[in-house]
């Protein structure tokens, strides 16, 4: 009976070891799914890997799973580089499933480098549009689109109004009829925009953009903190279900190199139907407001048109 009692006690002892064994090697594993970005935001968000891109970067060289890319775009298995330090070239990277989700929720991981100490551009574009893979003049991509742009952009035209300085974060909703005017920076076309410095520092650099209920949210991590800086909220603003998400970058007679080290996407939707999704299709691009108003900016334009033609030209 008395072996039988120390038995009992020495299994006990072993089952509680393996026990605690278990709790630390699950905790462990959950603690890495939290800090490589596996795990949402919140309870009610997950990520989604065909729209998502994560290092190090699969198909190094010839494909990557999801996604497409064009130009100039050089892969390697710690970042995408839309365009090299040099002149003249041109680069793009278009996620190739439809985004069916309504509320979603998108963080971009970058970097832009260069040699030039004052004179550097031209900066990138981040797209949720009807079009993909197709090249044009809007930092590498095609005008006139239908969907969003959110662009970062380094150099600065003084070609029109300015009340900020640059590198300068802007958003454009666009519904295939309105052209993004480099002259002038996009100014009289942009929702709203904020200024932040993200060239040339020795950290990554991060962009969040949320389109949640109709509202746009963009937040920036430009500063190394781990947190998320507003950079500017617009309400009514109605985008299609069945858009592709896309990056381009370009360079005229000056240039930068502009790295994308990581994209993931978020599914924010909760409760909504098929039907509902379906809907969001058919609706045709549009915000109520923009910023400066369109109007007001083509009066702007009239009248200092003649002052500043002689101010400087983006280059390409």
């Amino acid at each position: 009976m008395r072996i039988y009692w120390r038995l009992h006690l020495l299994i006990g002892k072993k089952m509680d070891l393996c026990a605690e064994k278990l709790v630390c090697f699950l905790t462990v594993i959950l603690l890495g799914l939290l800090k490589h970005g596996v795990c949402s935001t919140s309870s009610n968000e997950y990520m989604k890997r065909e729209h998502s891109l994560i290092r190090p970067f699969q198909g190094v060289g010839i494909n990557l799973p999801y996604w497409d890319f064009l130009g100039h775009t050089m892969v390697t298995s710690n970042y995408i580089r839309l365009t090299p330090d040099l002149q003249s070239k041109s680069g793009a990277l278009w996620n190739y499933s439809p985004v069916m989700t309504r509320n979603w929720e998108v963080h971009v991981t970058f970097k832009v480098h260069g040699k030039g100490n004052e004179l550097y551009g031209d900066g990138f574009a981040i797209w949720y549009t009807k079009e993909r893979m197709q090249t044009g003049p809007v930092f590498g991509s095609k005008d006139y689109f239908s969907g969003l742009a959110v662009i970062l952009d380094t150099y600065s035209n003084h070609n029109g109004p300015h009340n900020h300085q640059h590198p300068y974060l802007s958003a454009m909703i666009n519904n295939g009829s309105w052209t993004y005017d480099h002259d002038r920076d996009g100014t009289h076309t942009q929702l709203a925009g904020c200024e932040v410095r993200f060239r040339n520092v020795d950290y990554d650099t991060h962009v969040s953009i949320r389109y949640e209920n109709d509202v746009l949210s963009i937040s920036t991590d430009m500063e190394n903190r781990g947190e998320w800086k507003n950079c500017f909220v617009v309400n009514d603003v109605e985008l299609p279900t069945g858009y592709f998400l896309g990056l381009s970058a370009t360079t005229g007679d000056l240039s930068d190199s502009h790295d994308i080290l990581g994209i993931k996407f978020y599914d924010l939707d909760i409760n909504v139907t098929p039907e509902e999704i379906s809907a969001r299709s058919t609706i045709v691009p549009r915000a109520k407001t923009y910023e400066p108003p369109l109007a007001i900016a083509g009066a702007i334009f009239a009248i200092s048109y003649f002052k500043e033609k002689n101010s400087r030209k983006r280059f390409y």
